[in-house]
């Protein structure tokens, strides 16, 4: 397991040209795994390695650290409590878990990570995303990762406590929407979305772009504050049911089979089954939790709806999930570009409502 973050100094100058180098500041608990990651990352990044529990560790506020241990063992994990307090001024710390791990993932966020991956070949892919968002926001392009990387802690922390059979409450869920609605409002549904895609993949990914569609939606449409918040949440909450779905189906990385499609359709009513009961939870955001997959014509699932049944909210809630699945990549598909993802959703005619899809315009194109 890894956890970095990133320093990038900078080099003599050269007429009008400047070369910076990444740092990468390796801590491990294997002394034998200090040459492989050096020839995994030299030449393109300046790497610094030390053993995890010898001593202080020294990089900037805008250095990279890469831990590289179990966290299944107490002794480590205390030991890289006590590095990410040193670096607490670090920005960026990446986790690298074997992604059937998911409880090792939640932990990562629980420790601090600002992003999770889980092969050799994503860690040089993430290090080249962060190193884009640094030199972004030397330029003064804004960046939301603060945002984000809390709400990936949320969704994380949400999918363990099911897993573990542990008891949820709403208030993780309500902070979490809370930063992305914060987020969207201080540098814009764009920023948000091109950097959620470049921090997080998979579900997480698609939870956080989920609710940053809805909240834009609700925001463009002008819903009073309250509405946004109530949108957000449902949108927060509306995939919480796979938690339940097995693994091996949840990460496949491939399409589904049929078989596999019926298990995986069952996620709504297992979501709705798990929060029906929870205090403080509404019948609004319970709807939004069963209901995101019914279309007005009745072809949707689980209940088959039409659309007098299906309120407002989750017919909202339905174009910002269908268009979030488009715009993310998977590993059988890259990700579609905006235009062509609204032109599929307005290809829906009879299944979403066109003056929903027509108001939504401005958010699939402009925002």
């Amino acid at each position: 397991m890894y956890v970095v973050t990133f320093a990038e100094p900078e080099r003599p100058q050269s007429g009008f040209h400047r070369w910076h180098q990444m740092l990468v500041h390796f801590v491990t608990d294997e002394p034998a795994k200090i040459p492989a990651i050096r020839a995994m990352l030299e030449p393109q990044y300046d790497v610094h390695s030390q053993l995890l529990g010898t001593g202080n560790t020294k990089i900037s506020s805008s250095g990279v650290l890469m831990i590289d241990a179990d966290l299944r063992k107490p002794v480590p994990v205390e030991q890289i409590k006590r590095v990410l307090q040193d670096l607490r001024c670090a920005s960026e710390k990446l986790f690298v878990v074997q992604s059937h791990l998911h409880h090792m993932v939640a932990q990562a966020y629980a420790l601090g990570a600002t992003a999770v991956v889980s092969r050799p070949k994503e860690i040089i892919s993430k290090l080249e995303q962060i190193d884009v968002a640094q030199r972004a926001a030397q330029a003064g392009i804004a960046v939301a990762t603060t945002e984000i990387t809390s709400g990936a802690a949320a969704f994380a922390s949400m999918f363990s406590a099911i897993r573990e059979g542990k008891p949820l409450t709403l208030s993780s869920a309500e902070d979490a929407t809370s930063d992305i609605i914060d987020g969207i409002e201080q540098n814009g549904l764009g920023v948000w979305l091109d950097d959620v895609r470049r921090y997080h993949q998979g579900t997480f990914q698609h939870c956080l772009l989920v609710t940053g569609v809805a909240v834009g939606f609700a925001m463009s449409i002008k819903f009073p504050n309250a509405d946004v918040k109530r949108l957000g949440l449902a949108a927060t909450l509306h995939d919480v049911g796979k938690a339940r779905i097995p693994l091996a189906i949840l990460d496949k990385p491939g399409r589904l089979d049929p078989g596999e499609e019926e298990i995986m359709k069952r996620h709504p009513v297992i979501g709705y089954e798990l929060l029906k009961d929870l205090p403080g939870i509404s019948p609004e955001t319970l709807d939004g939790v069963r209901h995101h997959h019914e279309f007005l014509d009745g072809s949707g699932y689980p209940d088959g709806l039409t659309a007098p049944e299906i309120s407002d909210l989750v017919r909202l809630l339905t174009i910002s999930d269908i268009f979030a699945a488009l715009i993310e990549s998977r590993p059988y598909r890259p990700a579609m570009s905006r235009p062509d993802a609204y032109k599929i959703l307005c290809a829906m005619d009879g299944k979403l409502e066109r003056s929903l899809v027509k108001a939504f315009q401005n958010v699939a194109l402009k925002a």
